[in-house]
């Protein structure tokens, strides 16, 4: 499986942005796609997941109420509209995927990974 994400820019605080990860190669139903970021300085942290089949979905708590996790099956991508931004949000946004039925947290969990794309927030 093959990931790449995009979508990122420089918004301001209070804009929304929707980043979007392709995926190719054989998703099975099984597979969870996730949304992991990494501010400078800091390690990745968990953002979101859905499963691919059912659409189940979790979200970090920093994020819950401003950022939505999404999939287009017949397009194979994976969505992440945020809004709200704050500055808090700067980072570079990475797109992952497993082959088992898990909306795992751990970033370790994650077999497939893409390349970042980085989403500014200006005060």
């Amino acid at each position: 499986v093959q990931l790449q994400a995009y979508g990122g820019g420089l918004v301001q605080t209070g804009d929304s942005l929707r980043l979007s990860c392709a995926a190719s190669g054989r998703i099975l139903s099984s597979y969870v796609m996730g949304w992991f970021r990494q501010a400078p300085g800091k390690e990745r942290e968990f953002v979101a997941a859905i499963h691919w089949s059912g659409g189940s979905t979790r979200h970090a708590e920093s994020v819950k109420g401003r950022f939505t996790i999404s999939r287009d099956k017949d397009k194979n991508t994976v969505y992440l509209q945020m809004n709200s931004l704050t500055p808090e949000d700067t980072a570079v946004y990475y797109c992952a995927a497993r082959p088992t039925a898990v909306l795992s947290v751990v970033t370790e969990s994650y077999n497939y990974w893409g390349q970042g794309t980085l989403v500014t927030v200006s005060s």
